[in-house]
């Protein structure tokens, strides 16, 4: 969010000493849970994955909190700090814009006008987890660096969704975009086009495949999500299990109570990124003194809200002030161009911890997509498989139910209530692909329009314009839905080379950015004139074995970002300048191996990877700041997991990390112990049933 923030920040400085007691001292602390003995034990199989069984609901989960902090309190501890505004306590600067977003969306205010509305079993699993973070902080008091942090409780829990959720759909960048007093997304003539996540943080493959499709007759459902490698929003895997009948594998964001994506013994689902209109940009007419605004002829008060944010400046913590503003519609950012209030998808709304909640505990069709209702998260495709056979995928959000008569992909009149939308629209809505006659269904981050293949896929004229349903296709998608569009009779080994590959598609959007890095004319210059030889001999795969490999993935990520955008493509000859520069300072040539540059690394493991910016094995985000000038992955494939159900209704899955269980704990055997089968595409066993867990059981306690 650029220097918006810092203006004072050097005078404020002076306050030097005084400040290191100012933030915990002021900081607002959490009444604990109630006193309660949990009864859970963990076991810990061969690769540390934590399987968790406890007498209640709230038991697990008490337990998968303290399983979770042992490998990982650092960053839960800094997920629980933005769900209080103090994030920039820890985190500097960059934290202080996530306390401001925290401030601006209400989130507090929020959960404490709606939390009594979640129904109490719901609340009884958010304490117990609370109390499992707090047991751990309370036992290694040396691992917590924030003072009066701890106890927390389920209003903190619950305040983490509340933050969080917008961001899988760029609400983030609208706020930066606005704050920064860019011209806003949609004021110019062109319809905006939805901002949504970075393109280099967006990602996901998913496939559901019928018994009918596959030559083993088992129900499959593929999960495989693209999220950064380490930090927030990496994936933690456990296992789940409870007296009340909570069963449940697959993989959580730090400081979630339950597992988000995976199965149960009957069914499971997985998620993809998505990204329709779900933000609607007013602009308000305010009087001369800026503390009014015309609504339906009337002028109403401009709330104003003075807050201060905690800046980690070395050893202490500098307060920094911000003004805050609200009307009717929702939070309010002046700039030099006016005053725009923002709506958006889950404002106001504490629901998805219930509708996550009941997910892992449906057993068939009807409890599934009861739970899916609810009206709580707030994105993101899903893509369904159960023990029946049945499959479906669902274009999940919380999308406005807009009212015909306005562009809602322009800057609207905040003057007039018309525009302003009540509510999300129910679940009947959604678009939706349900047991389809091609028996697959997919998504890789494209539009919702191809999803099953030719006679199976959702009309585009049954869907509402106000929807704001993204149009958008990836090479993934192309592949994703095109490779099994070929195979009649799928093997698991060819499913498993389809979620493997690395090509490129001539049919879609690197086919035209290619011909125009051909189409530069060299001029004379030799080391253009060869990138372009290698490009024409390139075999459209990043699969590591072609002398283009390397440098053709460089020159497709300069573009991922603006197709992904819709913007124009960069310019091919300083693109080609660019990477020609990059690859001769960096490696010596033009030609690297791309296992060679595009490296797995951690701790004392350096393994080379294959795959790409837009392939189906992914590896979407490099961190080039090494000190051999090679590329570390950090974003990409991250947890994947292979489900399937035989005709018994029996389940069967497999999972891979890319590190290891111990996502923080360099100490640890499991900090690394999965990175060779990851790189190798190939899988652990997910000991599902608790028996299971207890027979390969390498340690099991009570926390």
């Amino acid at each position: 969010m650029g220097k918006w923030l810092w203006g004072g920040a050097v005078t404020l400085a002076a306050i030097g000493v005084a400040s290191m007691v100012w933030e915990p001292l002021a900081a607002e602390q959490s009444a604990p849970p109630s006193s309660k003995n949990y009864d859970v034990e963990i076991v810990r199989d061969g690769f540390g994955v934590p399987h968790i069984n406890g007498k209640t609901d709230a038991d697990a989960a008490y337990g998968l909190a303290f399983a979770h902090a042992e490998d990982d309190f650092s960053t839960i501890e800094e997920v629980v700090s933005m769900t209080r505004g103090r994030y920039g306590a820890i985190a500097g600067q960059d934290g202080a814009k996530v306390d401001f977003v925290f401030h601006l969306l209400g989130v507090r205010d929020t959960v404490d006008r709606r939390y009594e509305e979640i129904p109490a079993d719901v609340r009884a699993v958010l304490d117990a987890y609370a109390a499992g973070l707090n047991h751990y902080a309370e036992k290694h008091p040396d691992e917590v660096r924030l003072s009066n942090l701890f106890p927390v409780n389920g209003k903190d829990i619950v305040a983490g969704f509340v933050l969080r959720a917008p961001f899988f759909y760029g609400l983030d960048n609208y706020i930066s975009t606005l704050v920064e007093g860019k011209p806003p997304p949609n004021e110019s003539a062109a319809a905006m086009t939805p901002i949504g996540r970075d393109p280099e943080m967006n990602g996901s493959n998913a496939w559901a495949v019928a018994p009918s499709r596959m030559a083993d007759g088992k129900t499959w459902l593929v999960s495989n999500s693209h999220q950064p490698l380490e930090g927030q929003v990496a994936w933690y895997e456990a296992v789940v299990h409870s007296g009340e009948g909570l069963d449940m594998a697959g993989a959580l964001f730090p400081g979630s109570p339950f597992v988000l994506l995976g199965h149960n013994r009957h069914l499971g689902w997985t998620n993809t990124v998505n990204r329709p209109d779900l933000v609607d940009i007013y602009k308000l007419v305010l009087n001369e003194a800026g503390d009014q605004y015309r609504y339906d002829g009337k002028w109403l008060p401009l709330q104003e809200e003075r807050v201060w944010l905690p800046v980690k400046f070395g050893w202490f913590a500098v307060p920094i002030p911000q003004t805050l503003y609200r009307s009717v519609h929702g939070p309010v950012i002046k700039n030099d161009k006016g005053a725009f209030a923002i709506r958006y998808a889950g404002i106001d709304n504490v629901k998805a911890v219930e509708q996550y909640y009941r997910n892992t505990k449906a057993t068939n069709w009807d409890e599934w997509t009861r739970s899916m209702s609810t009206g709580g998260i707030t994105g993101t495709n899903f893509v369904y498989a159960d023990k029946t056979g049945r499959i479906a995928y669902i274009y999940n959000a919380l999308f406005p139910d807009r009212k015909p008569g306005f562009d809602y992909t322009r800057i609207l009149p905040g003057d007039s209530s018309t525009p302003v939308w009540k509510g999300p629209v129910p679940f009947d809505r959604f678009p939706k692909v349900v047991s389809p006659a091609s028996g697959f269904v997919q998504n890789a981050n494209n539009t919702p329009f191809l999803a099953a293949g030719p006679g199976s896929e959702i009309d585009p004229k049954t869907q509402s314009p106000y929807l704001g349903i993204e149009l958008g296709m990836t090479n993934r998608g192309l592949m994703g839905t095109g490779l099994m569009m070929n195979d009649k009779s799928i093997t698991p080994e060819e499913l498993l080379a389809i979620k493997m590959d690395t090509r490129y598609a001539k049919s879609g959007w690197v086919k035209p950015w290619m011909d125009s890095l051909l189409a530069v004319d060299a001029n004379g210059d030799d080391k253009i004139a060869e990138v372009q030889k290698l490009l024409r001999d390139w075999d459209w795969s990043s699969d590591g074995k072609g002398r283009a490999d390397a440098i053709a993935e460089r020159l497709i990520r300069h573009a991922a970002r603006a197709n992904w955008r819709n913007d124009p493509l960069p310019d091919p000859r300083e693109t080609l300048q660019k990477t020609v520069e990059e690859f001769s300072e960096r490696f010596g040539r033009l030609d690297p191996a791309l296992g060679d540059i595009q490296r797995l690394r951690r701790g004392k493991v350096d393994l080379p990877l294959i795959g790409g910016t837009d392939t189906l094995r992914a590896t979407t985000m490099w961190d080039g700041e090494q000190p051999d000038g090679k590329m570390r992955v950090r974003h990409g494939d991250s947890f994947i997991m292979l489900v399937r159900w035989d005709k018994a209704g029996n389940v069967v899955s497999e999972s891979i990390q890319p590190y290891g269980a111990a996502t923080n704990r360099p100490d640890s055997p499991h900090y690394t112990d999965q990175m060779k089968l990851y790189t190798a595409g190939k899988f652990k066993p997910v000991h599902f049933e608790w028996a299971d867990a207890v027979k390969h059981a390498k340690r099991r306690y009570r926390p």
